[in-house]
């Protein structure tokens, strides 16, 4: 199989797809690797790294999408790349697709299998690929939040830690998954106060099991979420519903209730936030006032740390990649339960259910198609 390895053109966005040693395995194995030019350099990978391993460097995007049947991305097709998408194309990467409708609409008229490295789900629910960024994205959050708290950015001028006779600031987790648990360790690890809202009393008793004393945990109500903003100094969203577009938990009305220069860190945005108010931004561009709330919606917090994350990531998705290019793609989705799960979208249909009710468009199973 021949495997294309694009460079991103996110804004920001400095993760390669495929490592160097992955390059090295892949065309040990037969395959053939080509690699946009500088698409590792980001990520402290030059050329010459991929060359070595017997990756052939291309000078375009272009030449990617012509000659690669297997396409590597870390973050989803952007609107320039749309046209370069084809029929015979197996496109893996982050697409999150319940919130970006104009991006579901044009994968699924390219007619491209398309396996979102967010829904590649085992069997026991876990979810390989996410999990390694939601671990770097929970750290960061608290990293950003401390960060944006300073006056001069526009926050209420309070240190997370406090320091002796002053208090601590108030740290609000919602959602007690990877991206919670990892920023509760982080701010609970500087002396925050912190507090974890969650809906599974079940994960909740586990949380309180494994956290330190000033991290205290409650059940997720309406009622909890507004008494704890009053108080809260940085409140980290950190709701996943699998493959679905995100619940809103924190309304506009709710702002008011949080004291001014109180900041949120919205890490839910790739799947459209969990905070009314939220709307993407950048690393460039970081963050916006509402209503004197500071809000923090970076897209791809994680390519901020390229070498960390794209390390991280890799050790994740290379086991799938090479499973798809020994085995081919149909037999390789038959045959592992978890890839199957990452395909949203297939044959022009769109095979994820929580990605068509988001947008009230038809859903497809996918074990229909591949049986046609």
């Amino acid at each position: 199989m021949t495997v294309g390895v694009l460079r991103e053109i996110k804004p920001d966005e400095y993760r390669v797809s495929l490592l160097p040693t992955g390059a090295d395995i892949l065309t040990r194995k037969g395959h053939k690797v080509i690699v946009e030019k500088n698409a590792g350099l980001g990520s402290g990978f030059p050329n010459e790294q991929y060359e070595k391993y017997g990756a052939v460097i291309v000078d375009s995007a272009k030449e990617i999408f012509e000659n690669a049947e297997l396409i590597l991305k870390v973050k989803e097709p952007l609107e320039q790349e749309y046209p370069y998408i084809k029929e015979d194309h197996i496109i893996f990467t982050f697409f999150h697709f319940a919130a970006d409708r104009e991006l579901t609409i044009k994968m699924a008229e390219s007619r491209a299998s398309c396996i979102a490295y967010e829904t590649v789900q085992r069997d026991d629910m876990s979810l390989p690929i996410l999990i390694p960024m939601s671990e770097i994205a929970g750290k960061m959050a608290v990293q950003a939040g401390a960060a944006f708290l300073e006056k001069v950015h526009g926050g209420r001028g309070i240190l997370l830690s406090g320091v002796s006779g002053v208090e601590p600031a108030e740290v609000l987790i919602i959602g007690g998954g990877v991206v919670g648990t990892n920023a509760a360790f982080a701010a609970s690890g500087l002396g925050a106060r912190v507090t974890i809202i969650d809906n599974n009393l079940d994960h909740l008793r586990y949380l309180n099991s494994i956290m330190p004393n000033n991290v205290r945990t409650l059940m997720s109500t309406s009622y909890n979420i507004r008494d704890f903003l009053k108080t809260a100094d940085l409140t980290v969203g950190a709701v996943l519903v699998p493959g679905a577009k995100t619940p809103k938990l924190i309304t506009e009305p709710m702002l008011k209730l949080m004291k001014s220069g109180s900041v949120i860190v919205d890490v839910s945005i790739d799947q459209g936030g969990c905070i009314e108010t939220s709307r993407p931004t950048t690393h460039h561009d970081p963050i916006f006032i509402k209503n004197e709330i500071v809000h923090y919606c970076v897209t791809n917090m994680p390519g901020a740390v390229p070498f960390t994350s794209t390390i991280a990531l890799n050790n994740a998705t290379f086991p799938y990649t090479l499973e798809l290019c020994q085995m081919g793609f149909e037999k390789c989705v038959k045959s592992n339960p978890a890839i199957r799960r990452g395909i949203n979208i297939y044959k022009g249909e769109i095979t994820n259910k929580e990605v068509a009710d988001a947008f009230a468009l038809e859903y497809v199973s996918l074990d229909k198609l591949m049986k046609n």
